[in-house]
């Protein structure tokens, strides 16, 4: 790092995921990512105060990406809401084998920081949640799907398609059926919400 740049709570971040690739989590340490960006591991805990905070900042980054992407395609208006549901789960399912298939190294180690960090996780897959709940009370709404309770019906959707975005099934995502698979199981769901 040069000495004129500022060290920041993202650069930090962004070295911890090298060290992470490059080490693995069971290996990698604050000091590692301090040699990264040149300064000293106590300039790295001035930002994170334990080794534990900076791995539950580097799981969260990670994961708010996903939820980012999908926010917006939630949000973004003039689509029928069962062409939103099903495009919306096709991005969480891209992103996933995108994550997985492209760097592997750190997809694992994101499984391990994950288990790790279940506050960060169960807060990731209740935005998610979330986003799913906002389409169908859209769809709901326009008189596109039947849904009494969307809430119930959100989580329902998303647990019913874990298998396309659960980081447990991901050796199952290099399938070649597995996107037949996908459309099979989500037009059943859309089916089932149709007014």
């Amino acid at each position: 790092m040069a000495a004129t740049e500022t060290l920041t709570a993202d650069r930090i971040l962004e070295a911890t995921e090298e060290v992470l690739r490059r080490y693995g989590p069971a290996k990698a340490t604050v000091v590692d990512v301090a040699k990264v960006l040149g300064v000293s591991h106590g300039s790295v805990y001035r930002h994170f105060r334990t080794k534990a905070a900076l791995r539950e900042a580097v799981t969260e980054r990670w994961l708010s990406r996903t939820e980012t992407a999908l926010a917006e395609l939630t949000a973004a208006p003039g689509r029928p809401a069962a062409e939103k549901l099903e495009t919306w789960f096709a991005t969480l399912f891209e992103a996933k084998r995108h994550k997985a298939g492209d760097d592997p190294e750190l997809f694992a180690t994101y499984g391990v920081l994950i288990d790790e960090n279940s506050g960060v996780v169960d807060a990731h897959i209740e935005e998610l949640i979330g986003q799913v709940r906002s389409i169908v009370e859209e769809g709901t709404r326009e008189g596109e799907f039947t849904a009494p309770d969307p809430e119930a019906t959100a989580r329902a959707l998303f647990h019913a398609t874990a298998r396309f975005h659960d980081p447990a099934y991901a050796p199952e995502w290099r399938r070649t059926a597995i996107e037949a698979e996908f459309e099979s199981v989500v037009g059943l769901l859309l089916r089932g919400l149709r007014a």
